[in-house]
């Protein structure tokens, strides 16, 4: 599969790893050993990801269905990052952030979920609105390749804060980057200097100006203060929801 494209590991069960280890243990013996590794690293995944699931503090829990294809992945994603920009609210947010936690663990990529969203505007799909407390409206529109670049790009912003996090706080099931090195490199030290606020002086936000100069280092240009700002809010309600560092109140 090319490095670009959506690898999840929901597309691996138990049926297909059966039918892979009987095929290697016909035509060799030895390789028990390997066929026990991989079933007991698919069951130990699996119940690591379902722990997730029900841990995460996500105002609408997601059901199974969500998360079996890379389509449904993309279309629960999409439908809470229009969730969160339509009402707002710090509880959408972090909805929306959990579901990307989520397609991190099962070894999405920003490109491939971008793919997906992609390739569903161009066949004229149009997306359920979601209610005030999950489910759906009955109400749909179309996608809007603006609304796919932006929910990509929180995507990404999530992706690579999990990556400046102590290890292992989400457990990933695939070896493939879940960004770019472009993406990475751009956004690196910015989510790292807001994980280093975070864990080392228990900050909450920082100096928009900071994060500013980070951006004009990196890419030779800053964004607006209002939109650093939200970029900030993503980073710091990702880290409080991967890893929590003060009691709820």
């Amino acid at each position: 599969m090319h490095a670009n494209s959506l690898t999840c590991s929901t597309s691996v069960s138990p049926c297909s790893l059966r039918s892979s280890c009987n095929s290697m243990l016909l035509h060799n013996p030895s390789s028990f050993k390997r066929c026990s590794q991989l079933n007991a690293h698919y069951v130990l995944n699996r119940f690591a990801f379902r722990r997730w699931l029900c841990c995460s503090d996500s105002s609408t829990p997601p059901s199974d269905d969500e998360y079996r294809s890379s389509r449904n992945i993309a279309i629960s994603l999409f439908r809470r990052y229009r969730n969160y920009v339509d009402r707002g609210g710090g509880d959408n947010l972090k909805d929306f952030i959990s579901a990307g936690v989520n397609a991190y663990a099962l070894g999405c990529t920003d490109e491939g979920l971008r793919k997906e969203l992609i390739d569903m505007k161009e066949s004229g799909l149009e997306i359920e609105v979601m209610q005030s407390y999950g489910g759906s409206t009955g109400l749909k529109s179309k996608i809007i390749s603006e609304e796919i670049e932006e929910c990509i790009l929180w995507l990404s912003i999530i992706f690579v804060t999990i990556l400046c996090t102590p290890q292992p706080t989400v457990v990933r099931w695939s070896s493939t980057p879940s960004v770019s090195d472009e993406v990475r490199l751009q956004w690196k030290g910015f989510c790292a200097l807001i994980a280093n606020a975070y864990y080392v002086r228990g900050m909450a936000w920082l100096p928009v100006k900071t994060l500013q100069l980070e951006q004009m280092a990196v890419v030779g240009r800053a964004e607006e203060p209002s939109v650093v700002a939200s970029r900030m809010r993503l980073v710091f309600s990702t880290l409080e929801v991967v890893s929590p560092q003060w009691p709820k109140v």
